[in-house]
C-alpha cells in the first residue's frame, strides 16, 4: 500500500472514528431525553390517577354542600310551621282557624321565597295558552267564551328551574268543538263539558 493510500485510509478512519464519536453523543443525548420524557410520562400518568380518585370526592363534596344549603335555607319554614301550629292549638275557637291560615300562608310565601333564592320559579299557566314544554293537559272542558287550546285551570302547579322545566303543570285546556253539518243538515251544539285527555 502507498503512502498516500495509508493517508487516505488512516483520514477514512479518523473520520469514521470522528463520525462514531458524535453518533455516541447523539445516542446518549437521545437516551437522556428518552428517560426524561418517560419519568414525565410517570409523573403524569401518576396525576391523572390521583386525579381520578379526587374527582368523584370533590363532586360529592359539592353536592353534599348544595344539599345543606338548600335544606338549611328549608329549615325557617319549617319552623314557622311549628309555630303556627303551637299557635293555632293555644288560640281558642274561630281565631284557631284564622291563625292557622295567616301561618300556612306565611311558610307558604317563605318557601316561594327560599325556592326563588336557589333560581326556581312558578310557570305561569292560569289563562295562557296550553304549552306541552310547559304544561301537561290532564282534561279538556270547553268554554266557548275562552278561546281554544288555553289553560282554564290548574290542577298542580309547575316549576322550572333557570330554562329548564323542574315538573309541568297540570292543567284542564279548553277545546273548542266546531260544530259539523248533520246529515239532516242540523248542526249539533257542544255545551259545557269536560273529557279526559
Amino acid at each position: 500500500m502507498s503512502e498516500k493510500d495509508q493517508t487516505k485510509a488512516d483520514k477514512k478512519i479518523s473520520e469514521l472514528e470522528d463520525r462514531i464519536k458524535e453518533l455516541h453523543q447523539q445516542l446518549e443525548k437521545l437516551t437522556a431525553e428518552k428517560q426524561e420524557t418517560f419519568e414525565q410520562l410517570q409523573r403524569v400518568s401518576a396525576d391523572y390517577a390521583n386525579y381520578q380518585k379526587r374527582i368523584p370526592k370533590q363532586i360529592a363534596d359539592s353536592v353534599t354542600y348544595e344539599k345543606k344549603a338548600i335544606l338549611r335555607s328549608l329549615l325557617p319554614s319549617i319552623d314557622n310551621f311549628e309555630r303556627a301550629l303551637s299557635h293555632a292549638s293555644a288560640a281558642p275557637g274561630e281565631q284557631t282557624l284564622d291563625t292557622l291560615v295567616k301561618g300556612i300562608q306565611l311558610v307558604f310565601d317563605h318557601m316561594l321565597d327560599t325556592l326563588k333564592g336557589h333560581g326556581v320559579q312558578r310557570i305561569e299557566a292560569m289563562n295562557q295558552p296550553f304549552d306541552p314544554a310547559l304544561h301537561e293537559a290532564m282534561m279538556q272542558r270547553t268554554e266557548p267564551d275562552k278561546p281554544d287550546n288555553v289553560v282554564l285551570d290548574v290542577y298542580q302547579a309547575g316549576y322550572r328551574m333557570n330554562d329548564q322545566v323542574l315538573r309541568p303543570c297540570r292543567v284542564i285546556i279548553n277545546k273548542l268543538h266546531h260544530p259539523m253539518p248533520a246529515a239532516g243538515g242540523e248542526n249539533d251544539e257542544t255545551t259545557d263539558t269536560e273529557s279526559q285527555v
